[in-house]
């Protein structure tokens, strides 16, 4: 009812004249109201009708298809290059060879992992594992590995062939087709992104592998695509993988063969690595919890003026909720002058694990956490807001086995409003030029876009609100930047900085906290404060404009208008693909 009503009062608001419109924007209080009423309603992450989203989806597919076919309308099946199919399993095999006879020009061989006899099907070999699909196969060719009961577009092979001269591994988006064959649910994924490889198993098929690769890939235990591409990379992190922004793919998906692959990637954890992997069947992800050696001590640094109320709730919620036990907390007093907030903050200093520490001067959100992260003792340091307040007991433990890994660089946490709404789950560059939160608005439990706001992932930045680093990389980066970014975007720029170190960020959905964000802050609507967000924001676009351009977490074809993974609209698609 709250969302059929804002639609209505949304659509009597886009029919008045613009003039007028921005007149009413000069009142801050009522285009605030009009603001949080619109976060309210649900609109914010809501999808476009089912039916819009598949004539967007078909619309695209056309303009793929032209994009593709003016690519290789001068190839010839004279100089066309062949790969080896692998097709995994015999659920809907038919479909799967009935399609690639098509393409026979461009394949060398079709091999089936899987019990097929000579008679069913001509020009076909069965294996009974990756091992020996692999060893079959021709060594001169690439190799695309397809699930029965999968079919390829039209110039699917065409692409993975010129992906294969360029990277060891390399996978597409795809959609499902329903039982009528009608293609439906298109997927498009991120660049290569090993976290949300074991949370989702989000690559599980349409992946080749390059002939130099194909010797350095043990596949004794492999049983699935998804735990074949997990495997190649665990064991040889050189080893590139590449996505092709294009639906080469139309997979014959089940929940059966979606356990399996959670599955095989959950053994593929638990051999290889020092993680604990857990089926999460609420969310039907894997919930990844890295071991550590040693419990390392956290440096919880938390700046603040006054907001006594806020500083309790959120350290009272640290000390009373948190398992891990090893950390102290840092209060950075930036100038307090009310008094019921001095003597709390007394009172605080009193406490074994907390120091309170002043910092006096104008606010500067960057030069105030490092002023604090150079007191800390702690091998990891925690940058912590003060209206954060702990929901998950194990947040802590969560985010600690993840950051202390080498590979990995800033841990963000899950953070809803008062309210349960999402607030952060990972910074997408791009969304209004600049950079903002996945999935947000979006409610507490809904599993997001392919399962991305429930699953651990990696992605470009991630709030500082809530954010672990080890102590070595914030010190190797020089820190938040305080002459450029003293209050917005500092974040960004710093998790930006540390990636650059070789790391990836990462978003860690077991870690639940409260952002109180509205109690806090206000909106920016000061002459003073809008003039200093925008130059921050130049400075964002300037510096970083190449991620902007392209975030590997994100897909080329969604949408930067809206923070809902939406795919773009016909127009935006247009200019897209004529770009390639």
């Amino acid at each position: 009812m709250k969302k059929f009503a804002m639609l209505t009062v949304k659509g009597a608001v886009g029919l008045l004249p613009l003039s007028f419109k921005q007149k009413l924007k000069q009142n801050a209080q009522l285009t605030e109201f009009y603001s949080r009423s619109l976060q309210r309603s649900g609109l914010f992450y809501g999808f476009p009708s089912k039916k819009k989203r598949m004539a967007m989806y078909k619309h695209y597919l056309k303009l793929q298809n032209q994009v593709l076919g003016d690519k290789y309308a001068s190839q010839t099946e004279s100089n066309k290059e062949k790969v080896n199919l692998v097709v995994v399993g015999t659920d809907f095999l038919a479909t799967t060879l009935q399609n690639v006879q098509r393409y026979s020009s461009q394949i060398q061989q079709v091999l089936v992992v899987g019990k097929v006899t000579a008679s069913q099907y001509e020009n076909v070999e069965s294996v009974l594992s990756f091992s020996q699909a692999f060893k079959a196969c021709s060594a001169k060719h690439s190799t695309l590995f397809i699930k029965s009961g999968d079919t390829l577009s039209e110039f699917a092979l065409n692409e993975f062939i010129s992906a294969a001269q360029q990277t060891d591994i390399a996978y597409c988006d795809t959609d499902e087709k329903n039982q009528k064959g009608v293609l439906t649910s298109p997927r498009f994924l991120p660049d290569w992104n090993p976290d949300l490889q074991f949370s989702t198993a989000y690559v599980k098929t349409g992946v080749l592998i390059s002939p130099s690769v194909k010797d350095m890939i043990a596949l004794k235990d492999v049983s699935t695509i998804a735990q074949l591409v997990a495997a190649a990379w665990q064991k040889h992190s050189s080893i590139t993988i590449s996505h092709i922004p294009f639906t080469l793919v139309h997979s014959e998906n089940s929940i059966k063969r979606e356990q399996s692959e959670l599955d095989s990637i959950s053994d593929e954890l638990n051999a290889q690595t020092s993680a604990i992997s857990n089926f999460s069947k609420h969310q039907n992800i894997n919930c990844v919890l890295w071991k550590t050696p040693s419990e390392p001590l956290v440096s919880l640094v938390i700046p603040t003026k006054n907001a006594w109320q806020l500083v309790k709730a959120c350290i009272d919620s640290i000390r009373e909720k948190t398992i891990y036990k090893n950390y102290e907390i840092l209060l950075i007093d930036n100038g307090s002058d009310e008094e019921a907030s001095i003597r709390y903050f007394e009172t605080l200093a009193e406490l074994p694990e907390v120091r309170v520490l002043n910092y006096p001067g104008p606010f500067n959100y960057s030069a105030i956490n490092n002023f604090g992260v150079k007191h800390a003792e702690g091998q990891v340091v925690g940058l912590i807001n003060n209206d954060i307040e702990v929901i998950s007991p194990d947040w802590l433990t969560y985010m600690v086995g993840h950051v202390i890994r080498d590979d990995i660089g800033c841990v963000g946490a899950k953070l809803l409003y008062s309210d349960g709404r999402i607030q952060h789950a990972g910074v997408v560059l791009g969304y209004g030029g600049g950079a903002g939160h996945a999935h947000k608005y979006f409610p507490r439990y809904h599993p997001g876009y392919l399962k991305r706001l429930a699953a651990t992932q990696n992605y470009s930045a991630v709030t500082a609100a809530c954010l672990l680093v080890k102590r070595s990389h914030f010190g190797a980066v020089g820190g938040l930047d305080e002459e450029n970014l003293a209050v917005a975007f500092n974040d960004v720029d710093f998790c930006l900085r540390v990636r650059e170190l070789g790391v990836r960020n990462l978003y860690c959905a077991e870690a639940e906290l409260y952002h109180h964000e509205s109690v806090s802050r206000g909106l920016d609507i000061s002459p003073e404060k809008a003039a200093r967000f925008n130059r921050e924001l130049e400075y964002l676009q300037t510096k970083w404009s190449h991620v902007i351009k392209h975030d590997p977490a994100y897909n080329p074809n969604l949408t930067l208008k809206r923070e809902n993974f939406a795919l773009k609209t016909k127009e935006e698609q247009s200019v897209l693909l004529a770009s390639y």
